[in-house]
């Protein structure tokens, strides 16, 4: 059975009342597709939630429909590659912090997808590591950054 994310994606936005056009880019290994919506707000949400959120169900959709559909990533008018630079961009102002005085610094409570992509771009640094640390009563984390020992 073949699925078509972009048209599943469409249906899904469709059912909640937004007209959109969706590109289809890659991002990493897989496809991301990029909605492009008058109502960009209200589907991105609060620090990028209702995004994750319409991600989330539409992967669970897909992978129920075939076992090896690949994980789509979403985007509402580049707000999570925007997001995603400024988190880079912390994290490794952070990280010369952390050079430059030795302390441990913890980064703001994320989600999975920001996590990964502070540990990626931190990872080869060879004077810092990285460790997710979980925030009690919470599905988020923090990341504390150390000197390497």
């Amino acid at each position: 059975m073949t699925h078509d994310p972009k048209a599943k994606l469409a249906e899904i936005l469709q059912a909640m009342g937004f007209e959109a056009t969706i590109e289809e880019h890659q991002f990493e290994e897989n496809p991301m597709l990029n909605i492009l919506t008058e109502d960009s707000g209200r589907l991105i949400g609060r620090k990028g939630q209702t995004l994750a959120a319409l991600q989330f169900v539409l992967n669970r959709i897909l992978y129920k429909e075939d076992d090896n559909a690949q994980k789509i990533t979403l985007d509402v008018a580049g707000y999570r590659m925007a997001a995603r630079d400024e988190l880079v961009k912390k994290a490794k102002a952070a990280a010369e912090k952390v050079r430059r005085w030795g302390d441990v610094i913890e980064l703001e409570p994320m989600n999975a997808f920001d996590r990964r992509l502070v540990h990626r771009s931190l990872k080869d640094d060879p004077d810092i590591e990285t460790h997710s640390i979980e925030v009690e009563a919470s599905d988020l984390k923090v990341i504390q950054l150390r000197p390497k020992a």
